[in-house]
């Protein structure tokens, strides 16, 4: 029997696995049980410092470990892992490291955002915000007793899986990073306290169809497996090349797959959850979505169809060109009717996510690096955006109605001028990131043969400028109402969110070479 055990111990194939290449998500998933350990055992009025410094270190020190594999050379050669029936299970490369760097950086500048909202009376994140009273010592120790520090473990959680999910290379590991990454979300989007049934609402929502796009995504992967035999990205572009011919249950699982992505993406006509949840979502946590959810949305796209589905570009091509082409129209010209800034910033990102598909169909290296610059300067506007919107405030919360935000401009100057600012990025005005992505996008788009959908992107961004110029107009050309909200001070994490949110926006639009080289060299997919 012994004799019989040992033999099946020599056919089990150890996992080849490179704990440094894995370090920066290894940071995060230990940062992130480090936090449910904090809720578990330390005392309540204690915790809030410390769930701050467990998750802002965790995720300073994964960007320095992402800086660090950049430097020592996987940005160019990547490194593939896994076990012996998969050895490619996960792949750090160059748009891996690029996106997971991004990722770490906006979630460390959302992480910042939720610690300060979560000290205040007023806060999303606050249990008794209503009986808080006193002095100001005494407001700010009853809100950091209060205060819902189980926002953070969530947080770094749903960032861990994110990081998993743009450096995937299985359809199975990908769909483990999407629950990952999605089941702390459903529950962060319900946590407010203020307009509680409006969150719990977008929670549900949100979760609802959620679900129902991971089903779609897992019954893609069923139907690719029965035509590939295997779910590694590369076994299937290996069974695609060696078929004579396109199978029917290929381009099915194919098509189901895509929509799980699109979904999560938040691009039209898989974008209904969007408006609602962006408006019932404590603002951060919009934040968090808006700009870091985007980012590892696209980056899993990318990967699948440049890796996978390459050969059969030509059947999905047109297919991803037309779906651009509603998210650009729809979001634009529904963001006009809007009424509420966090609505208007929800339809934004909507054409925003057909303008990044845009330079995803070019089906070029130059599409590529269009669409990762792309990410990373509307990541940084989107949370600059949430930021300023947050401080805008009434007895009520924060006053998100456009009828409350008349005369803002003779109210508060500086905040007008930093919000034009961030308005006029999204517009795509040049000096700002906003012109020079959407440059970098159409550029490759047109060089990869799809001209009309650049003609259409120009047309939704003159469109989309409308939305954007009607609020710089309502907060200087109208008069301010006698009742009317009053700007917060920011704190420390918010300026300084802000104050990175609004310099990289300007830097990418004054002077983007940089980053665009940047995006060049880590633009190949390893294969």
């Amino acid at each position: 029997m012994s004799e019989q055990l040992i033999l099946a111990a020599d056919k089990i194939a150890a996992p080849s696995i490179s704990y440094w290449a894995l370090l920066p998500m290894l940071i995060l998933l230990g940062a992130a049980t480090v936090g449910v350990l904090v809720e578990a055992f330390v005392p309540r009025s204690a915790r809030h410092p410390v769930q701050v410094a467990v998750a802002g270190l965790g995720l300073l020190a994964s960007l320095v470990a992402v800086v660090a594999l950049a430097v020592g050379d996987h940005a160019r050669t990547g490194t593939t892992f896994g076990i012996k029936t998969a050895p490619n299970v996960v792949v750090i490369d160059g748009p891996a490291l690029l996106l997971q760097g991004t990722i770490a950086l906006l979630g460390l500048i959302s992480v910042l955002l939720i610690a300060e909202r979560s000290l205040e009376p007023g806060g999303p994140f606050v249990a008794n915000a209503a009986v808080v009273a006193g002095s100001p010592t005494d407001r700010e120790h009853s809100a950091s007793a209060d205060s819902q520090t189980e926002v953070f473990p969530l947080t770094v959680f749903a960032l861990a899986g994110m990081m998993l999910f743009v450096a995937a290379n299985d359809l199975l590991l990908m769909f483990v990073a999407l629950e990952v990454l999605s089941l702390p979300l459903y529950l962060l989007c319900g946590l407010a306290r203020r307009r509680r049934l409006i969150s719990q609402e977008a929670a549900v929502k949100y979760f609802l169809l959620g679900s129902f796009a991971s089903a779609f995504f897992l019954y893609g992967v069923a139907l690719i497996y029965g035509y590939a035999n295997t779910v590694t990205l590369s076994g299937i572009r290996t069974a695609i090349d060696e078929s004579p011919s396109n199978d029917l249950l290929l381009l099915l699982g194919l098509g189901m797959l895509v929509i799980g992505l699109l979904f999560k993406a938040g691009v039209a006509p898989f974008h209904q959850w969007t408006p609602d949840v962006y408006q019932g979502a404590p603002t951060p946590i919009t934040a968090l979505m808006a700009s870091v959810t985007k980012v590892a949305a696209f980056g899993a796209i990318m990967r699948v169809l440049y890796v996978a589905f390459q050969s059969v570009r030509w059947d999905w091509r047109p297919i991803m060109i037309g779906i651009a082409i509603i998210s650009m129209l729809l979001g634009s010209i529904l963001a006009v009717t809007q009424t509420d800034i966090k609505r208007l910033l929800a339809y934004s990102s909507i054409a925003n996510a057909g303008f990044i598909l845009t330079g995803v169909v070019a089906l070029t290296p130059a599409g590529v690096s269009s669409s990762l610059f792309y990410l990373i300067a509307y990541g940084f506007t989107t949370v600059a955006a949430f930021a300023l919107v947050m401080l805008v405030r009434d007895a009520d919360g924060e006053a998100t109605h456009l009828s409350r935000w008349a005369g803002l401009g003779r109210r508060s100057p500086v905040f007008a001028g930093v919000f034009t600012f961030v308005m006029l990025a999204f517009a795509g005005i040049p000096l700002t990131s906003g012109f020079s992505s959407k440059f970098a996008v159409f550029s490759a788009a047109a060089g990869g043969g799809a001209v009309s959908l650049v003609i259409v992107g120009v047309i939704a961004s003159m469109i989309l400028a409308f939305p954007y110029l009607r609020v710089i107009v309502l907060m200087y050309l109208n008069e301010p109402a006698p009742n009317g909200p009053d700007i917060v001070i920011p704190g420390l994490y918010t300026s300084f969110a802000l104050t990175v949110g609004v310099a990289i926006t300007l830097v990418l639009g004054v002077y983007p070479g940089w980053a665009l080289d940047l995006a060049n060299r880590a633009s190949e997919f390893v294969r």
